[in-house]
């Protein structure tokens, strides 16, 4: 078991190319499954954890409604955001500058094989996140992600999580709102929920920007804690 993962954190980048790059890395680990099942091998299988920023984009997951985005493609244009329908599970959602996201593409053979107990852990290094902020943050029954303000009329989402594995390996994540302009969530219903707002870490605190490099590093912090793995950057 190769409990190592290679942190990379590939700045603003566009959402395709990263999409494709984490395509590579996902095929990589199980075409080397496959190569120790079919010759009877023991080599060890990477694990990668990618941080990036995209440009205003909207992702429709597998299971998602279009019509919970609220756009033409003449408006998308005008407001310079870009639409793809993707394989993750999940409704809609938005990405763009001043959100964290990250995209681990574990083998999960090398830590569990417990797909709830994997999002669950995504779940959990961003509400020990959020709390050394002081936020008050927690799961909301039946709705994946990090929720304030559940079970009150307030309730309100700060991350919205979606992924996708095969072979026990993963590939997308979560997507953290640490400065992000909320306006962009106006355009969709987030993940298909009606009648819920939501938020960003900037908005909780009441400060115009919250340290990005800051919070990354204590969500990796949390994340070497829940998975007991070593994180080295690339």
């Amino acid at each position: 078991m190769n409990t190592t993962i290679q942190l990379q954190d590939l700045g603003l980048q566009d959402y395709k190319t990263t999409w494709d790059y984490q395509e590579e890395l996902f095929q990589g680990v199980v075409n080397l499954k496959i190569q120790n099942r079919r010759e009877e091998t023991t080599l060890a299988t990477p694990n990668y954890f990618l941080f990036v920023e995209h440009p205003h984009v909207y992702t429709l997951g597998k299971s998602g409604d279009l019509n919970h985005l609220l756009l033409n493609e003449k408006q998308l244009e005008a407001k310079a955001a870009t639409f793809y329908k993707i394989n993750r599970g999940g409704d809609i959602t938005y990405h763009g500058p001043g959100q964290i996201v990250g995209y681990p593409i574990l083998d999960l053979e090398n830590f569990f094989t417990d797909i709830h107990k994997y999002l669950r852990f995504l779940e959990e290094s961003i509400i020990l996140t959020l709390q050394e902020y002081g936020l008050d943050c927690g799961r909301s029954e039946g709705e994946t992600g990090v929720w304030l303000g559940v079970g009150t009329p307030f309730a309100r989402k700060i991350c919205a999580l979606g992924v996708r594995a095969s072979r026990w390996v993963t590939m997308h994540g979560f997507a953290l709102n640490v400065n992000v302009d909320l306006g962009y969530f106006d355009n969709i219903i987030p993940c298909g929920i009606r009648g819920k707002a939501v938020t960003s870490l900037h908005v909780e605190l009441g400060v115009e920007k919250v340290p990005e490099a800051e919070v990354k590093a204590k969500i990796i912090k949390h994340l070497t804690q829940l998975f007991e793995a070593d994180f080295v950057t690339k």
